[in-house]
């Protein structure tokens, strides 16, 4: 799944839109590397996104198309 699918379906990040504009002006990583919008997210990847005050970082758990919005946060972990 396209990293900007998985921020819009995980509810990390509200709009696909939001979080393509986000890719684009390097503000996501995965594994420590500047990700773009197409990197296709992985079991076990972590994702830090620093927009706001803190930065957010998560592990990837699971990966799914269509999620109810009580379930998007089964879908990965905080991270320290």
């Amino acid at each position: 799944m396209r990293l900007d699918k998985f921020l819009k379906v995980s509810r990390l990040i509200k709009r696909r839109t939001v979080a393509n504009e986000a890719c684009d002006a390097e503000k996501v990583t995965v594994n420590g590397k500047v990700a773009r919008a197409s990197y296709e997210v992985k079991i076990n990847d972590i994702i830090e996104i620093n927009m706001g005050k803190t930065p957010l970082k998560v592990k990837v758990l699971k990966i799914a198309d269509n999620v109810g919005k009580d379930d998007a946060s089964s879908l990965y972990e905080a991270v320290k």
